[in-house]
């Protein structure tokens, strides 16, 4: 095809997507595509549009016009991701990229009174979260990522993590999605459990309405969550991870899909909610952290809801430069979280124009400098006595035997020490724990002249690992301005941010590191999917390539082929845009 029919075959698409969902919701142009094709922490490229569909009819015949004009499929949610996994990488693809946004179908369904809901493709955790409070119920995850706007869908497409212990990774097996098959045709698969009729448009319609009843519900057609994790968290000294984006256990249909298919809905359950305990623990010992966490998986009667790890330098730097987003969460609550972030994106983009990267970035931190010590008094004092720190959130009914076993484990000593929070120092602990995640960011931003980049890897350790504590040699050591260290230790998965001095290679030294993990046995990436920074090992290629045989859906990731039919595939080494020239770095706070 010459560059004038081209032309008018991306002119004809974008007609046709405007009589679908209204010229004000197809976007085209830099500007306009900004904050949806780059990533929210790395990633970057060009699309011919982005598209925003409000209903999950319009959803479905966007689909259907850009699978017929041959060209890439990228879903996105809520851009959140920290690999790049729901954006455009680079420009060797040989397709025009058509995203499609969906955070304008935000529909929440409860059913089984409220043990189980549906949730549409824009569905955030927050808005999960706020639509189970009143009933006494809890999504899969609460104020992780859910603090910056997070979907559900998304979530379960990359088997994402999170804090509380006693649920594992996101899964579900039913599900509502659509696939293009070997032959290119487009279909739609129902396993949602829920019978909705026989066509696409009476399905989509009805699901969209709720025109369904609990007899058209059935409940043996598959599990609405990892119904194995508390028993698998709890074997203590197997010698493989608890979890890990790659494990085929967990890889089943939208369940680690990762943008391979384009999902409409999908069915999951809620938790009740429990009173809890939140105890604060400091050492300068790592062993003592290990010994609770093998003394409460194997002993206590029900598993801690939550154990998560601070290293003392990740404090620091989270205290600084997160404390406008605890600030911002802990007075004006979650909600307002995506709106914030939106705003500092458009004022970013204003910047950037203006020849003035960074410039948001550096009068935040001028703003919070003014303001007092956001941190409770005795976590700031526990900074200054311990290089390790436990925040533990165990149910009411464990904390007794929890309370004993810490009592007797730090008895008379100096070197580490625990104290029962209040309500208010066990909410700002956990807090400044999710601050955390989107310090290295900002810290990057703000000192663009000595640093060069954030080398972020989340791992999964092995679950009879007592060495956890990393020590890297010293020629490394020497190109890293400061190391971040935190994570969710009872599953023994750990972020680790590493922020490279200036002029270090960030891609050489992520490649050192997945040497140094392989040596250790770990496995990466843990909960964050592979995106385009981290290679899929071949069982997971292999079931992108089941998923999508064309590869027309968020073609790349790990990566993978970019071209049609997984041309020159599979685990091809190209560098991530992130890491090429001018675009390093370029990710935004969060």
């Amino acid at each position: 095809m010459n560059q004038h029919s081209a032309n008018d075959a991306a002119a004809a698409l974008l007609t046709q997507l405007r009589a679908v969902v209204g010229s004000a919701h197809v976007l085209t142009g830099d500007s306009a595509t900004r904050r949806f094709r780059r990533g929210h922490r790395t990633g970057e490229g060009r699309v011919l549009a982005v598209v925003r569909p409000g209903t999950l009819l319009e959803q479905w015949r966007v689909l259907q016009a850009v699978v017929q004009s041959g060209r890439i499929v990228i879903m996105q949610a809520a851009n959140t991701g920290l690999t790049g996994g729901s954006t455009p990488d680079g420009d060797q693809y040989d397709r025009e990229i058509v995203l499609i946004s969906t955070l304008r179908i935000p529909d929440i369904q409860v059913i089984r009174d409220g043990q189980q809901v549906v949730c549409l493709p824009g569905a955030t955790l927050d808005r999960l979260e706020q639509t189970l409070a009143p009933l006494g119920r809890e999504p899969h995850s609460v104020i992780g990522s859910s603090c910056i706007g997070a979907s559900v869908l998304g979530g379960v497409c990359n088997n994402s993590g999170g804090a509380l212990l006693r649920r594992g990774p996101a899964y579900t097996e039913l599900a509502l999605y659509a696939r293009v098959a070997s032959d290119g045709s487009l279909g739609l698969v129902n396993h949602l459990g829920i019978d909705l009729g026989k066509t696409p448009e009476e399905i989509l319609t009805r699901l969209q309405a709720g025109d369904y009843g609990p007899r058209d519900i059935r409940d043996d057609t598959g599990a609405a969550s990892d119904p194995h994790y508390a028993r698998h968290v709890r074997q203590i000294d197997e010698p493989t991870p608890a979890r890990f984006n790659a494990d085929p256990s967990r890889l089943y249909e939208a369940s680690g899909s990762a943008g391979r298919v384009c999902l409409f809905a999908v069915r999951l359950d809620t938790f009740a909610r429990e009173a809890s305990t939140v105890f604060y623990i400091g050492s300068n010992q790592p062993d003592d952290l290990t010994a609770v966490r093998r003394q409460l998986l194997a002993e206590l009667p029900r598993l801690p809801i939550a154990g998560e790890y601070i290293h003392r330098d990740a404090f620091d730097i989270g205290a600084r430069y997160g404390k406008d987003v605890f600030l911002l969460i802990d007075k004006l609550g979650t909600a307002r979280v995506p709106q914030a972030f939106a705003i500092k994106s458009r004022l970013d983009g204003i910047a950037e124009r203006l020849g003035l990267p960074g410039l948001v970035d550096r009068a935040i931190q001028a703003a919070m400098a003014l303001l007092p010590n956001h941190l409770p008094r005795r976590m700031r004092q526990y900074r200054d006595r311990y290089e390790h720190h436990l925040l533990l959130r165990v149910s009411d009914d464990t904390a007794p035997a929890t309370r004993a076993f810490l009592s007797r484990l730090f008895e008379g000593r100096d070197d580490a020490a625990f104290f029962e929070c209040d309500a208010d120092e066990g909410r700002k602990a956990f807090l400044h724990r999710f601050a955390i995640a989107g310090a290295a960011i900002r810290y990057r931003d703000t000192h663009r002249s000595s640093v060069e980049d954030i080398v972020p890897l989340d791992i999964a350790l092995r679950r009879n690992d007592r060495e956890w504590v990393e020590t890297l040699p010293a020629d490394m050591e020497r190109d890293i301005v400061h190391k971040l260290y935190y994570g969710h230790f009872f599953c023994h998965v750990f972020h680790q941010d590493y922020i490279v001095r200036k002029g270090v290679d960030p891609l050489a030294m992520e490649k050192r590191m997945w040497g140094l993990l392989d040596a250790r046995q770990a496995e990466y990436p843990a909960e964050h999917n592979v995106g385009h920074l981290y290679v899929a090992k071949p069982a997971l290629a292999a079931f992108y390539r089941e998923l999508d045989p064309t590869n027309t859906f968020n073609p790349g990731i790990g990566h993978t082929s970019k071209l049609a039919n997984w041309g020159a595939c599979c685990g091809q080494q190209s560098l991530p845009a992130a890491y090429r020239g001018q675009e390093l770095g370029h990710g935004e706070q969060g």
